[in-house]
């Protein structure tokens, strides 16, 4: 679909690529150079001046080969169609190692932006209506950033909204210039998934959605399902499933447009599927003798099997019919303990810091007291700075 011509600035927005992860051991390399393909069509066919990556562009800190060849190609081929891109670091990249060579891409229209004491300089572009003013806002560890910024306050609601303020002052030199941030965060109002990392400080993680008010169009990153959280405001989500989880998720990109006036509209473009995701449950010889699953025998399959008694060798039965199954959980019927419910079924929704005392709570029969949990608290924090100095 081509859009009509609009006067002003187009701005693809997407995020949370996580470059080098798989899924349920299956490769996801093929799908994800799949999806540049994609979005270099995007590019060409809608004249997309802009391509806005809100963060997690690899999986971990130390990226595999293939995944950094991956995202060189992507920079290369997307310049080459002649868009901008604007990037920034989220919570699974290594801010130092992905902004490598920054000001010399720069020069070449790729501009990575890993620092935080960046956060009241933005990428300044323009159009037939004047300069647009992008504030790229890389994920802000509290406790490593806070200083930095010349915060006070401790969390993640402090930084961001110092952060924030560098961009209103900045904002405030420049009369009649649009704006657009990105961050990579968690607002208050999204809707999680499982694939998502807690970045939760003292039990809070999220920050509320107002913080985002004055600017044109807020482009966030980290949670996985596209979902807008004000007219204004939206997560592009990730372009590729990595979770079941994210079963029911329309993977897509935003599409943004920039008028004289600031944000003119959205328009969500689905993303390539590799493979369509499902859930299955109920026995075994019900779910191989079911003629209305048929529709899922190309599907990557989670399953669960409720017979009262476990059948014999029941991965190899159920491949026989659906050769992709990638899960496999057994719940009997009738036995909803915590004992029949699969681990999965009982750390979900659970924080690290809720998973961590939950574990000294079963090795030694106690739960840990308020300064044991502090410490346990202190620890993860502690880990999480210093994977967000990697």
């Amino acid at each position: 679909m081509v859009l009509p011509t609009v006067l002003g600035m187009r701005l693809l927005h997407t995020s949370d690529w996580h470059l080098g992860r798989s899924f349920h051991r299956e490769g996801m390399l093929g799908p994800q150079a799949a999806f540049v393909d994609f979005l270099v069509e995007v590019v060409r066919a809608e004249r997309v001046d802009v391509v806005l990556v809100a963060g997690d562009v690899y999986d971990r800190a130390l990226p595999p080969v293939d995944a950094v060849r991956l995202f060189d190609e992507a920079l290369a081929r997307l310049t080459a169609a002649g868009a901008e891109v604007v990037l920034l670091s989220g919570n699974h990249d290594s801010a130092s190692r992905l902004g490598f060579g920054s000001r010399l891409l720069e020069r070449a229209g790729a501009h990575l932006r890993t620092d935080p004491a960046a956060a009241g300089r933005p990428v300044l572009l323009h159009d037939e209506h004047g300069d647009v003013a992008v504030y790229p806002l890389p994920y802000l560890e509290p406790d490593a950033v806070a200083g930095v910024l010349g915060c006070d306050g401790r969390g993640h609601e402090a930084v961001l909204t110092t952060a924030l303020g560098l961009v209103r002052a900045d904002l405030a030199t420049r009369p009649g210039t649009r704006s657009v941030v990105a961050a990579h965060a968690f607002v208050t109002g999204g809707a999680t998934s499982e694939s998502e990392r807690d970045i939760s400080v003292g039990g809070v993680g999220s920050v509320p959605v107002g913080l985002f008010a004055g600017v044109d169009y807020a482009a966030l990153g980290h949670l996985h399902g596209p979902q807008q959280l004000a007219p204004h405001v939206r997560y592009s989500g990730s372009p590729l499933a990595y979770s079941f989880s994210e079963a029911t998720h329309a993977k897509s990109v935003t599409l943004v447009e920039l008028d004289a006036g600031g944000l003119a509209g959205t328009t969500v473009l689905p993303c390539p599927v590799p493979r369509p995701l499902a859930r299955l449950r109920g026995r075994l010889a019900d779910l191989l003798a079911d003629p209305s699953l048929e529709r899922h025998e190309s599907s990557w399959l989670q399953v669960v099997l409720t017979d009262p008694v476990r059948p014999r060798e029941p991965m190899e039965a159920l491949r026989a019919r659906f050769p992709h199954v990638l899960v496999l959980g057994l719940e009997p019927e009738g036995d909803r303990s915590a004992a029949g419910a699969s681990y999965a079924e009982r750390v979900r929704g659970r924080s690290d810091l809720e998973l961590a005392t939950g574990f000294v709570e079963h090795v030694r029969g106690s739960a840990p007291d308020a300064a044991e949990t502090g410490l346990l608290r202190d620890a993860l924090e502690a880990a999480r700075r210093d994977e967000a100095a990697a």
